[in-house]
C-alpha cells in the first residue's frame, strides 16, 4: 500500500517524459479505433433516446432508485474502508473519482489520483485511502468475475423456468446470496482459497507449458485476502454485505429497465448478460464500456428473449442510470467539495484526520 502510495505522489510531482507521454497516447488511439468500431452499437443505443418517454414511468423510477441505492452501498463501502463517519468527502471524493474514471480511456489511475487528492485535503491519510479503496476495489471486482459462476447452474435451472422477470429477480437473488455465502467462507478459511490458486496456478501453467511456471500463487492469493483483511478488520461482514447490496442493486436496475418495456426474458441468460457487461466493462478499452457495454448487454438481452428494440431501450435506460447521470454528476460534486474545503494548496491535509462530515473542516472523524 505504501508503494503504491508513493508511486502516487512521484507521479504527482515530476514533469511528464516522452515515454508518458506514449503511454498516455497509445489507450486514447485504442480507445478512439474501439469507439469507432463500436460507433453503430452506440447511435443505436442513443438513439432511442426518444423512446424514453414510452418506459413505464413507476418502473423507470425504481430503476433510478435501484441504482441510487446501489451507489450508495458503494459510497458506504468506501466510507467502511476509510473509517469515516461523515458522508459528504467520501461521496463527493468518490463521484469526482468515478467521471474522471469513466470520461478517459484506462481512467482508473487519473480517478484514483483525484479521489485520492480531495479526500488528502478532506483531512484523510493517504495510506489508508490507498489501502481501504484498493481493498473496496478487489472485493467489487471479484464479486463481478464470480457472478458467472452463479449464473452457470442458473442456467441449468432456467431451461424450465417460464420467461418472467419475477424469475430473473429470484435467480439474482439466490446467485447474490451465494456470492456472499462463499465471500465469507472466503475470507474466514483457507483451504478454499488456498485450493483455488493451486488450481488455478495448475491450469495456467498447463496452458503457457514451455514458459516460466508461475509459484505459490495459493499463497499470494491468501496474503492478498490476508491484506483485505487487515483493512476491513472487523468490519468485513458489513463489507461483504456492501458488496453484495452493491451488485444486487445494480442488477435489479437492469431489471427494473426491462419490466419498464414490459418485456419477458429468459431469467438465467438476464443474469448472465448483467455478469458478462460488466465485466467487459473493467476492460480499459474505452471510457467506462462505452460502446463495449452498450453492444454486449443490448445483444446479450436479445439472446435471452426480449425483443431487439426493447433490449435496446432497456439498455439504454439501465446506462442512463449506471454511466451517465454519475458521469455528469462529477462536477457538482467537486464545486461542492472546493466550497466545503478549498483546494489542496489552499488547505494542506492534516494526516490521520477523518473528517468526511462535510460540517467542520479538520475535525476527526472518529
Amino acid at each position: 500500500m505504501q508503494k503504491k502510495t508513493a508511486a502516487i505522489e512521484a507521479a504527482r510531482q515530476r514533469p511528464p517524459t516522452w515515454q508518458a507521454l506514449l503511454k498516455r497516447a497509445v489507450p486514447l488511439a485504442v480507445a478512439g479505433a474501439a469507439i469507432y468500431v463500436l460507433f453503430p452499437a452506440i447511435t443505436k443505443v442513443l438513439g432511442a433516446w426518444p423512446r424514453l418517454a414510452s418506459l413505464d414511468p413507476i418502473w423507470f423510477t425504481a430503476a433510478m432508485a435501484a441504482e441510487a441505492a446501489s451507489f450508495t452501498c458503494n459510497f458506504g463501502l468506501q466510507r467502511l474502508a476509510l473509517r469515516a463517519k461523515g458522508w459528504f468527502a467520501v461521496v463527493t471524493a468518490g463521484l469526482v473519482g468515478n467521471s474522471v474514471t469513466n470520461s478517459l480511456p484506462g481512467g482508473d489511475a487519473a480517478g484514483a489520483a483525484a479521489q485520492f487528492r480531495m479526500l488528502s485535503t478532506a483531512g484523510f491519510d493517504t495510506d489508508t485511502a490507498v489501502g481501504g479503496l484498493t481493498a473496496i476495489s478487489l472485493i467489487g471486482v471479484a464479486g463481478l468475475l464470480g457472478l458467472p459462476l452463479f449464473a452457470a447452474p442458473a442456467m441449468i435451472a432456467g431451461v424450465r423456468v417460464s420467461p418472467n422477470l419475477a424469475h430473473a429477480a429470484l435467480i439474482g437473488l439466490a446467485g447474490f446470496v451465494l456470492f456472499a455465502g462463499l465471500g465469507a467462507v472466503v475470507l474466514t478459511t483457507d483451504r478454499p482459497l488456498a485450493t483455488a490458486g493451486r488450481v488455478a496456478q495448475m491450469v495456467w501453467n498447463w496452458l503457457t507449458r514451455g514458459r516460466h511456471p508461475v509459484n505459490g500463487l495459493d499463497q499470494r492469493m491468501l496474503v492478498d485476502r490476508d491484506a483485505i483483511r487487515t483493512v476491513l478488520g472487523e468490519h468485513w461482514r458489513k463489507a461483504l454485505l456492501l458488496t453484495t447490496g452493491r451488485l444486487g442493486f445494480d442488477y435489479g436496475c437492469l431489471l427494473a429497465a426491462l419490466h419498464a418495456t414490459s418485456s419477458s426474458p429468459q431469467p438465467s441468460l438476464v443474469l448472465l448478460a448483467y455478469a458478462a457487461a460488466g465485466i467487459l466493462a473493467l476492460l480499459p478499452i474505452t471510457p467506462g464500456g462505452l460502446g463495449i457495454v452498450e453492444a454486449s448487454l443490448s445483444s446479450m438481452l436479445v439472446l435471452a428473449g426480449v425483443h431487439p428494440a426493447n433490449a435496446v431501450l432497456a439498455t439504454l435506460a439501465y446506462r442512463l442510470a449506471s454511466y451517465w447521470l454519475p458521469l455528469v454528476s462529477g462536477l457538482p460534486a467537486y464545486l461542492l467539495f472546493r466550497r466545503q474545503y478549498g483546494s489542496a494548496a489552499e488547505r494542506p491535509a492534516e494526516s490521520g484526520s477523518h473528517d468526511a462530515g462535510g460540517d467542520h473542516p479538520g475535525q476527526s472523524d472518529r
